[in-house]
């Protein structure tokens, strides 16, 4: 489902396969069990590199696993809460390189890193929840809100569910850089990776600073009292 590499202090964790990267338990799963991996081996300054084969980053919720049961759903969803807050007190920048297609849930997986690199010659960032009749959950948007400062590209992102290009995304401030193929956004992806390595910083303190100032973003992960299970 994924692997884990790591190149000096650079760790790269690769969902693997050609399919959607569909996100249900077993993937949620196996990308937290690599996770802790990174914490328990991390020593001095330190990155992380989330990117993908084939053609999707990740394609959202596994919605035709979840669909038999609420409680489906709701292990889903706290699953990926899990996964993300892990991503948000990491004591490393963590840094998604984007080369494939991020839909729902797959997109916010992708904002909650620190950087977000993505190709430009295909692939899509897509909130897809207004085109599939679901309610965007609260804690998605969020992020979306921490991440991206515009609130006509959040508008635009939410409520006309556009898919953007790496050139809208970029023109927008969704993400940080754009680069012509899978490979050189993975290439990107490392060379900033080394250039944050070399600033070495503690990475307790890049943990502890990241809480302050995501915050609120913490505090909607963790806030379990709203979780979307509208129309599966």
């Amino acid at each position: 489902m994924c692997t884990l590499e790591k190149r000096g202090n650079i760790f790269i964790l690769t969902l693997t396969g050609e399919g959607e990267h569909r996100l249900n338990p077993t993937l949620l799963e196996s990308i937290l069990s690599s996770l802790r991996r990174i914490r328990q081996e991390a020593t001095g300054s330190s990155a992380l590199i989330t990117t993908a084969h084939g053609k999707f980053f990740s394609n959202g919720y596994d919605l035709a696993w979840a669909r038999s049961s609420r409680e489906r759903m709701i292990l889903m969803d706290s699953l990926l809460r899990s996964v993300v807050n892990d991503l948000l007190t990491l004591p490393m920048p963590t840094i998604a390189a984007v080369t494939g297609h991020a839909s729902a849930a797959g997109f916010t997986l992708a904002l909650a890193h620190d950087y977000l690199l993505m190709r430009s010659d295909r692939g899509f960032l897509y909130m897809s929840e207004l085109d599939i009749s679901l309610v965007l959950p609260v804690w998605f948007h969020v992020i979306l809100e921490a991440k991206v400062a515009m609130p006509a590209a959040r508008r635009h992102i939410v409520m006309t569910a556009a898919k953007l290009k790496a050139e809208d995304a970029l023109r927008l401030g969704v993400i940080d850089s754009a680069h012509s193929s899978a490979d050189e956004t993975v290439e990107a992806a490392l060379d900033l990776a080394a250039s944050l390595i070399k600033r070495g910083w503690d990475g307790h303190v890049y943990a502890q600073n990241r809480k302050v100032f995501l915050r609120r973003v913490i505090q909607a992960v963790e806030d379990t009292s709203q979780t979307s299970t509208s129309r599966l």
